[in-house]
């Protein structure tokens, strides 16, 4: 296993005190799991979904590249969501990072988050 990491998205040791990496690419996969934290300080981004699913799917991209991948690459992706209400907002965002043949998606409403974030993402892409 590689780990993968850069400092255009947030590190979770760092900013949150967490034992976390970026992403981690096992054989031909690249993992990563992103919350909407500014790559530099590490505090959330965003007040609405969408402002939350556009900074997330820049640090996804951001590792995603750091490991020799891109939007292109992915196969699945776990959406976590605090509101299902909202999902329109992060869908809408979302067309924007991917295009057909569209990744496997599952898509989770939870109850909370990590402080005030409203959707996490889970990604697996080949590299």
């Amino acid at each position: 296993m590689d780990p993968v990491t850069t400092d255009d998205a947030p590190t979770f040791t760092d900013a949150y005190s967490l034992p976390i990496g970026q992403g981690m690419i096992h054989g031909e996969t690249l993992h990563t799991a992103m919350l909407p934290g500014d790559p530099e300080t590490g505090d959330i981004v965003g007040e609405t979904m969408a402002e939350q699913a556009e900074r997330t799917l820049e640090n996804v991209g951001a590792v995603l590249e750091a490991g020799g991948s891109s939007f292109d690459d992915v196969i699945k992706v776990t959406v976590y969501v605090t509101d299902l209400d909202a999902f329109e907002e992060f869908n809408a965002v979302y067309e924007r990072y991917v295009s057909e043949p569209y990744p496997v998606r599952c898509a989770v409403e939870v109850a909370d988050l990590y402080e005030t974030v409203m959707v996490e993402l889970d990604v697996v892409a080949a590299v």
